[in-house]
């Protein structure tokens, strides 16, 4: 039995430089074979536009169709709810005044004939012209109008039906025809890629979390070492060892932060063993050096923040690395095991753990929010009288001065008006310059009132504020009669003190 090769396939190529091209003695051969290629690429080209245009066509026609034969219904129904003109009037005005912006792909919608709603008022108008056209042309008496319109119109609906129905079945056949021809040439477009084996490489290690403190272990080398006697041992000096802790004390101090997938696994609910165990199937970047750190400080930045539930959570997730750390390297698979299973004596001893961790930094986090109340203590501006006989008060103004300005009482006498004017200006630019706050407790007239507003500023604006005050003589008293309650100012007196009772 003989077997025979079938080389039918490559009937399908279609070659430029084909030994069977028949020529011109005249020309030669490399410009017939540039001519045969650059025909077989326009053909080609033109039959992929032709195959485009065809398909565009099919599906604009195939949404316009059932909307046509609708209406062509509505036309001939013989006992219509409404008079055909109507509905055909109605219908025409609804497509003029509002349009639907849906429109075959690549069409502008902001085009009205490019949409479907624009091809479809186009053909409406088309076949209502030539309706009352031939009513016309007939000399139709006018009782009979309206019917032979009527009846115009469902003929010549119906007959662009039967059009719309031809024009898509011959474009399906050129379509079918295009396509048969575009298959009989293999092209560079029906090169695709068969069986193919390639190396994946595994995917690398995931790195460690930044700025995370772990020991990095002692690596135990062994090294030759060579000895020479010496005959005068006294004579060569001994090296002096270097403190390798002097090195180790300029760590970074710098806290790790969770990477997104520490976060994710730190949203996980306390005691959630099987959730945990397959977010790190799926996330090896979980266990790596410093994880259980992040999570210990996230859990007390979450405290501190008041989120205890969350905090929480963070101890449960860093202390269960920690013991799939310490149980080897098979370790994540003997944790979880005892845990899924339900191991009374490892649930325990793990919860205990997790709830003791917890105390503990429930404790630490609340000495270190009382350290925090303590050390926010700063340096204030107060007002305070020199004794207790003397008192401030504020001459707060109620607007600018009058454009009339008149000068009564006693000590007024030779004041000028002008100058008068101007410095109860300045007073009242100085008095809206002030911050709301201020302006209110000045209003309030209460010393207290004042040194709350100045003991929420920081030094430098509320000794800028106080200085105001005195010049816009807002602030009574204040040359010398203001004491600096300062930490700063207290010291210099102190020393001044001091250096006085020294001299004497």
């Amino acid at each position: 039995m003989s077997l025979s090769a079938s080389y039918k396939k490559w009937d399908k190529l279609e070659l430029s430089d084909d030994s069977d091209i028949e020529g011109h003695p005249n020309v030669d051969k490399k410009s017939l074979i540039r001519w045969k290629q650059r025909d077989i690429h326009e053909k080609r080209e033109l039959r992929k536009h032709t195959i485009i245009q065809l398909k565009a066509e099919i599906a604009c026609n195939s949404v316009l169709l059932p909307r046509i034969i609708d209406i062509a219904n509505t036309l001939a129904d013989p006992a219509p709810p409404v008079p055909p003109t109507v509905y055909f009037n109605s219908y025409v005005e609804r497509l003029e005044k509002n349009p639907s912006r849906d429109c075959p792909p690549g069409n502008n919608p902001d085009k009205t004939e490019q949409t479907y709603d624009g091809m479809l008022l186009a053909l409406l108008r088309k076949v209502g012209d030539d309706a009352r056209v031939k009513v016309k042309e007939a000399n139709t008496i006018e009782s009979e109008r309206d019917e032979k319109v009527a009846k115009n119109l469902a003929s010549g609906m119906a007959e662009h039906v039967t059009k719309l129905k031809e024009t898509i079945d011959n474009d399906t056949a050129k379509l079918a025809a295009e396509e048969k021809e575009q298959k009989k040439h293999i092209t560079s477009e029906d090169l695709h890629d068969g069986f193919e084996s390639k190396y994946v490489p595994p995917p690398p290690e995931p790195k460690p979390i930044p700025h995370a403190k772990f020991d990095q272990g002692k690596e135990n080398t062994k090294t030759t070492t060579t000895e020479y006697e010496i005959l005068n041992p006294k004579a060569v000096a001994t090296p002096t060892p270097v403190d390798k802790d002097e090195d180790e004390d300029e760590e970074d101090e710098t806290l790790p932060d969770l990477t997104p997938s520490l976060e994710a696994f730190s949203k996980i609910p306390v005691r959630a063993y099987e959730k945990s165990f397959e977010f790190i199937q799926s996330h090896r970047d979980v266990i790596v050096p410093g994880a259980s750190d992040a999570l210990l400080v996230a859990a007390f930045r979450a405290q501190s923040a008041g989120k205890h539930k969350y905090a929480k959570q963070c101890v449960h997730q860093s202390l269960l690395l920690q013991y799939c750390e310490k149980l080897g390297k098979d370790g994540v698979r003997v944790f979880f095991r005892k845990m899924v299973s339900g191991d009374p004596r490892a649930e325990n001893v793990f919860v205990s753990d997790m709830e003791g961790t917890y105390r503990h930094l429930v404790e630490r986090v609340n000495v270190s929010l009382k350290e925090q109340a303590e050390a926010s203590g700063k340096e204030q501006i107060q007002l305070v009288p020199e004794n207790p006989e003397q008192s401030i008060s504020f001459n707060v103004p109620d607007g600018p001065p009058p454009e009339n300005l008149v000068l009564e009482g006693p000590q007024t006498e030779g004041l000028d008006v002008e100058e008068v004017r101007k410095a109860l200006q300045f007073r009242w630019d100085v008095f809206e310059g002030f911050p709301p706050d201020l302006q209110d407790a000045l209003k309030q007239g209460t010393l207290e009132a004042v040194n709350t507003v100045l003991g929420d500023m920081d030094v430098a604006t509320a000794e800028s504020i106080v200085k105001q005050l005195d010049m816009a003589g807002i602030l009574s008293f204040a040359e010398g009669g203001i004491r600096d309650e300062t930490d700063k100012a207290k010291a210099e007196k102190a020393a001044a003190a001091t250096a006085s009772s020294t001299a004497a």
